[in-house]
Order: structure tokens, then C-alpha cells, then sequence
């Protein structure tokens, strides 16, 4: 059996700040489909240290590609 790495674009947040990116990301990683683990295991991970650290680190990242139109 081949295995293989898709990518592909799911969204992105309403806007380039920290409450908006949590919440994409919140919803986003949630999902069983995109993260493959147990939820006793995954969650408290999301809720604590990705949830708290990660929207800060990549809102400037968000900035560099947003427009006044949204995201590039």
C-alpha cells in the first residue's frame, strides 16, 4: 500500500487576531477527521498549550497574507 500527504486549504479565520484565529483553529483541530486520536488524549493538548500558545505565534504569519479583502 502507497501512502501519501494531501494538502489542501480548509479555511482560514475571520481575521488575523488572536480570539478569531483560536476560534478557526478550535473547530478546525476538533475535528476526528484531522487529528486521529483519541479525544481524552486530544483535547485537553488543544485546550491547553495549542489553543493558548499557537494564535499568537502564527497571527503575524495571518497578517502577511491578508488584504482588506480578506485573505490573499
Amino acid at each position: 500500500m502507497k501512502e501519501g500527504v494531501l494538502l489542501v486549504n480548509l479555511g482560514t479565520p475571520d481575521k488575523p487576531e488572536v480570539k478569531e484565529i483560536r476560534h478557526f483553529l478550535k473547530h478546525f483541530l476538533a475535528d476526528q477527521r484531522v487529528v486521529a486520536m483519541p479525544k481524552a488524549v486530544w483535547l485537553p493538548i488543544l485546550y491547553g498549550p495549542i489553543l493558548m500558545a499557537r494564535p499568537k505565534k502564527v497571527r503575524a504569519a495571518y497578517r502577511k497574507i491578508w488584504t482588506t479583502a480578506g485573505p490573499r
